[in-house]
């Protein structure tokens, strides 16, 4: 028996390769599907199933290229309809891999369809479960997430999410290995653990959702405090249940080296500029009206935040980095990727074109300006919970999800001079280039953020009363 956890950090997702007898399973692969079939060569296996816990919002599964490179069955659970063909497993239905079982479990409450996957041994055992959004580490999965056309509610899938976890997840041995489909960081919990994999016993102790002792108590705590969802999430879903186009497609158009005079036209039309290159390399000249997101961040999570679907992308890379940018798009369902500048910015500088820059400044630089400048604004773009924890006295708390709502823009005025800030450097500069697209050029970012603001003794920062000790 060999089982692996595929983690992929930037989307806090993880897929896991099953083999055992020359037979293999994948369990919610990624788009990008080269690891999955490496791993098939190396263990000489025939992939035979690629189980789906549900259908993904917050990236865009590689089930239908998998399938289609392999041969592979495509398993969902219960409540499954799609528009492409899949086996539709029944509550505890069995499937084998070499000499190992896989049971199906359907455990709605995260969506109608969830399912979780029991793994038993050659000898029969429970060993694992792969929990999909049912279960992590620390949390469930959040239950506000139902897709269109549902008519059970926010609360009523929190209902279901409790029976499933009393009747399904609880009742295990406390031994079996806890495989969740995501770890921290990710947007489909409230407040996930740092590791990526525990046990049923270790999650009764220490799990606050699986303490509640009544189903009122539980809805009460999953529900209390979720941010809303990222904007792409229901894209995404909707691309999982629907299908896409092959990937291969995808980057043979993504990756079409583009001339500086080609840019140049796409950028007068209705084409976005998105710049992935290092935040300060991007701060010290960039392409007029480009969107920074650099792929040393969230980069995936923040551009299906941030970035409309609708529109053609022209992509300015560090040289070298073209294919791991429009794979990583692509995986939360970006397809109009229509080439990158060929040189990179070296190319548009050596053309004599236009460059625009941001201005970084250090937090005593802030601390000098802020009692000399009555029109200075402190604008932190760190979310609201971040911002309770302490910011800058009079700031305004902006943050990042939110930038792309022109109304929120409209608060700012010509005559203020904007000081950007996040806590450590990189969100800032994603807000930054937003405010250059809307007009506002009298604006510098603070490097270090919140990290660097909070030592600087001459400035004042406060808390939030309702997180004061």
């Amino acid at each position: 028996m060999f089982i692996k956890q595929l983690y992929t950090a930037c989307l806090s997702e993880a897929a896991y390769f099953i083999e055992s007898g020359g037979e293999a399973a994948v369990v919610d692969p990624l788009r990008d599907i080269d690891a999955y079939i490496q791993l098939a060569k190396e263990h000489n296996a025939t992939i035979k199933y690629i189980f789906e816990t549900h259908f993904h919002a917050d990236f865009v599964s590689g089930h239908l290229d998998l399938a289609k490179a392999t041969g592979a069955v495509i398993v969902y659970g219960p409540k499954t309809e799609t528009s492409f063909p899949v086996h539709v497993a029944n509550d505890g239905e069995v499937f084998s891999v070499g000499k190992l079982s896989v049971e199906a479990l359907h455990t709605p409450g995260h969506t109608l369809e969830s399912t979780c996957y029991l793994l038993k041994d050659e000898e029969g055992r429970q060993h694992c479960i792969f929990t999909g959004d049912t279960l992590f580490v620390g949390d469930v999965g959040r239950p506000d997430l139902s897709q269109e056309g549902a008519t059970e509610t926010m609360d009523d899938l929190a209902g279901m999410l409790y029976e499933s976890l009393q009747k399904k997840i609880v009742p295990l041995q406390d031994d079996v290995i806890v495989y969740p489909a995501h770890g921290p960081g990710s947007a489909c919990g409230k407040n996930l653990g740092p590791a990526t994999t525990s046990t049923i016993g270790k999650e009764k102790e220490t799990n606050y959702a699986l303490k509640a002792t009544t189903k009122e108590a539980f809805v009460k705590a999953v529900t209390d405090g979720l941010s809303a969802p990222p904007q792409y999430f229901p894209i995404n879903a909707k691309i999982n249940k629907e299908g896409y186009d092959s990937i291969a497609n995808i980057l043979e158009k993504g990756l079409r080296p583009l001339s500086v005079e080609e840019v140049k036209k796409y950028s007068a039309t209705d084409a976005l500029i998105l710049d992935t290159r290092p935040a300060l390399e991007f701060t010290q000249g960039f392409i007029p009206d480009s969107v920074f997101i650099g792929l040393e961040g969230r980069f995936a999570e923040w551009a299906g935040s941030l970035l409309p679907f609708d529109k053609e992308l022209i992509l300015v890379c560090e040289p070298g980095k073209e294919k791991e940018t429009v794979t990583r798009l692509a995986r939360v369902g970006f397809s109009r990727m229509e080439g990158f500048l060929q040189g990179g910015m070296e190319a548009w500088k050596a053309a004599g074109e236009l460059l625009d820059m941001i201005i970084d400044i250090e937090a005593d630089e802030l601390a000098m300006d802020i009692p000399f400048d009555p029109n200075l604004v402190v604008v932190d773009v760190r979310r609201p919970t971040e911002f309770a924890d302490g910011h800058v006295t009079n700031a305004i708390n902006l943050s990042l999800s939110e930038m792309t709502d022109p109304a929120t823009m409209a608060q700012f005025g010509e005559e203020q001079n904007i000081y950007v800030h996040c806590a450590g450097g990189y969100r800032s500069v994603i807000a930054a280039s937003l405010l250059k697209r809307q007009g506002f050029h009298n604006l510098r970012n603070v490097s270090g953020g919140w990290s660097a603001i909070k030592e600087q003794k001459k400035i004042k920062t406060e808390k939030e009363k309702s997180v004061l000790n």
